[in-house]
């Protein structure tokens, strides 16, 4: 298994021009925001509902916070932070009706961006080499939050 230095470096390799990076750095956490959407709007079976916010979104967002964990314990904080409120703010999407549209929307336009930014880059995206490189994006926007604001990792 790959370490988190690892993991950055390789995904770095594919986002070095400043353009794709800032296109990166609002549409990784925009399209993590519109999955966990659109996963909140898929039926559950029965016996969730005995569990508050038990979900297909949920669940997802648990197994990647495992797997942040695995990585590296500032990003899984960052992460654990980060997906709560995502999963606030689909809550409050799917209670004013509008979360499947919306995330839809988000999904479609930040995707189109991302592929822009990768023309720009001259490089395919790192997930058509390992897909696992769609839960390493949000860590790789993360990181330079982190180092925005001093924290180290």
């Amino acid at each position: 298994m790959r370490t988190f230095d690892q993991w950055m470096a390789e995904y770095g390799v594919s986002h070095k021009n400043t353009t794709n990076q800032l296109i990166h750095k609002i549409c990784v956490p925009l399209i993590m925001l519109s999955v966990i959407g659109i996963l909140w709007t898929i039926p559950t079976p029965t016996f969730f509902e005995s569990i508050p916010y038990l979900n297909w979104a949920t669940l997802f967002v648990v197994c990647c916070l495992v797997f942040y964990l695995t990585l590296n314990f500032m990003m899984f904080l960052g992460m654990f932070i980060l997906t709560l409120i995502m999963c606030w703010i689909c809550h409050q999407l799917a209670n004013a009706g509008i979360l499947l549209p919306t995330s839809m929307f988000i999904f479609i336009l930040s995707w189109i961006a991302q592929f822009y930014g990768h023309k720009v880059e001259g490089k395919k995206p790192s997930f058509f080499q390992d897909l696992a490189f769609l839960l390493i994006g949000p860590l790789w926007v993360l990181r330079f939050f982190y180092a925005k604001v001093g924290i180290k990792i």
